[in-house]
């Protein structure tokens, strides 16, 4: 097919999807988590911070010192373990009973993205990976220690993306042939792309509009996902689809600034997630608590 289809459309699709499996599971989870005495909503704010820039400076360390030969394996294992962790986890979860079937088609899936890569099997593995850590992670936080830990992440970000940081850690990751990140094609047929063909220090050097497809940041569905589920445990189903809903708009907002204020300009898309998230999560706190 020779029609265009805009990335915003496809990472629309993508956050609205990814929200509905993420609730849909975690109400599953709910009955289990209280059956097997999980602690919940214990984590506190200043580990995890560290610990979150702690995994980025080792990454950025294993990035500068790594050969790219060694990191197209090292991170090709990691992925894989990850997508077939989260497939895996996904069908515990709907169908308990299952787990033969949860453990064959989640080590099927993660050697098959390792030997046969294509763009819509690695948004597809991703969607369904984010959609399981989600869950499950976010029944560790309470809702307020991960909105502060998300606003502290975007600043993070903005830095990051300001002085060539996070665009330096993409192209090289890329470069493995592996990316933490959705990648969204304007033409049909560049589903089916081989992952080692789409490179990010393309997207820098062209402009948007000459761009082939377009990068959606793994952390910037993650994060509004266990956020909406950290709401979820404390609340209900409601405030947590009212909290995924105002992140869905602080996306499309990300996407406007992009196109109007920075004419196609990388840019973070958690800062305008992570603001549209905290007016959901305060209007859920007052109208539906």
């Amino acid at each position: 097919m020779k029609s265009k289809i805009s990335p915003v459309f496809w990472s629309i699709l993508v956050m609205a999807a990814a929200l509905a499996l993420t609730l849909y599971v975690a109400v599953r989870e709910k009955s289990y988590f209280v059956s097997i005495n999980l602690p919940s909503q214990n984590i506190q704010l200043a580990p995890v911070t560290l610990y979150f820039l702690g995994v980025v400076l080792l990454v950025a360390l294993v990035l500068f010192f790594v050969p790219l030969r060694g990191l197209r394996y090292v991170f090709k294992i990691l992925f894989a373990l990850m997508f077939a962790w989260g497939i895996g986890w996904i069908i515990l979860m709907g169908f308990p009973t299952l787990t033969l079937l949860a453990y064959s088609l989640g080590i099927i899936a993660g050697v098959v993205w390792i030997f046969w890569a294509r763009v819509w099997l690695h948004d597809f593995l991703l969607l369904i990976a984010l959609a399981a850590a989600g869950s499950l992670f976010g029944y560790e936080f309470s809702p307020w220690t991960f909105m502060i830990f998300m606003l502290i992440i975007a600043v993070y970000d903005v830095l990051a993306v300001r002085f060539g940081f996070m665009v330096w850690m993409a192209d090289r990751m890329s470069r493995s042939t592996t990316l933490p990140a959705f990648i969204l094609p304007k033409l049909m047929k560049d589903w089916r792309l081989k992952l080692e063909t789409v490179q990010f220090g393309e997207l820098k050097e062209k402009p948007s509009e000459e761009r082939e497809y377009g990068v959606l940041g793994g952390g910037d569905i993650g994060f509004p996902l266990m956020l909406s589920v950290s709401v979820f445990f404390q609340s209900h189903l409601a405030s947590a689809v009212v909290v995924g809903a105002f992140a869905l708009v602080g996306l499309i907002g990300a996407f406007l600034i992009q196109m109007f204020w920075l004419k196609g300009k990388p840019m973070p898309a958690l800062p305008p997630i992570a603001f549209m998230s905290l007016v959901g999560l305060l209007i859920a706190r007052q109208w539906f608590s």
